[in-house]
């Protein structure tokens, strides 16, 4: 098997699998533009933890992380197998590049990792488990995290990011096909310019140089998975951008692949 990228998905809202739009149709085509993975490791913006944690669950439940949604939302399932091979794996890795890792013996599957994941695997057959990020800490941590990850490509594991190109909740937008304001757009652009030409340095340094940084992230969390898929991308930095649209506004729906060797 040829290695699989590693991939950054904006996952969205809760509410995503019941919409339907430009970015549901491309997670439901995701499962065609790749083999089919063997395992499925999820770093998702929804959970936090002092130092990375991964899930040993063996049936990880869904968890329903939000509030306000229709009740539609709240039927839905992804009772995928967890990976707790997978998971041993990870901490290997990890403990190799020098990093310490936890493990939680029942974590389930955050809004993060299950909306997309319904889409774009609905057989819910491949084994799934996650990887905590770290709200402390910064771009770099998160880029040594990918990195240390990277070889897991080459094993049949798809290494799914998901969060956010842009995430601003007190900007957010009732309605789901808003169009997006020009500090979203230029600030997207701008992400998607430095992807597309391998300039890693100026995307961990987002915050400091591009624009309306502040304003499209207000918080780092749903922009730390993308450099975790950075890192794990590989000896080649530039990414392509698979999917480019706008729900609610304020959110970006950008997704990239990374598809350097390792």
């Amino acid at each position: 098997m040829n290695s699989l990228p590693a991939l950054f998905i904006s996952h969205g809202a809760p509410d995503l699998p019941i919409r339907d739009g430009a970015v549901t149709h491309f997670l439901k085509s995701l499962h065609q533009q790749f083999p089919k993975p063997k395992a499925i490791l999820v770093i998702s913006a929804h959970w936090n933890s002092a130092e990375p944690t991964v899930s040993k669950a063996i049936q990880p439940q869904t968890i329903y992380d939000f509030g306000g949604f229709p009740d539609a939302v709240y039927q839905l399932n992804y009772p995928a197998p967890g990976a707790p091979a997978l998971a041993a794996r990870v901490i290997s890795l990890l403990a190799q590049a020098g990093i310490p890792c936890q493990t939680h013996p029942t974590r389930g599957f955050d809004h993060g990792a299950w909306t997309p994941l319904i889409l774009a695997y609905p057989d819910a057959d491949i084994p799934v488990t996650q990887l905590s990020i770290q709200y402390h800490a910064g771009s770099l941590h998160h880029f040594q995290l990918g990195q240390a990850l990277a070889p897991l490509r080459a094993e049949g594991v798809l290494i799914l990011a998901s969060g956010s190109a842009t995430h601003n909740l007190w900007e957010f937008d009732s309605r789901y096909d808003a169009p997006p304001p020009d500090w979203v757009r230029v600030f997207d652009e701008w992400l998607a310019e430095r992807i597309a030409e391998g300039n890693w340095e100026a995307v961990l340094n987002y915050r400091k140089i591009a624009p309306y940084a502040e304003k499209n992230h207000p918080t780092d969390e749903h922009l730390l998975p993308l450099f975790v898929a950075l890192g794990a991308g590989g000896n080649e930095v530039k990414g392509v951008r698979l999917h480019h649209s706008y729900n609610y506004g304020s959110f970006s729906m950008a997704a990239y692949a990374f598809t350097g060797s390792v």
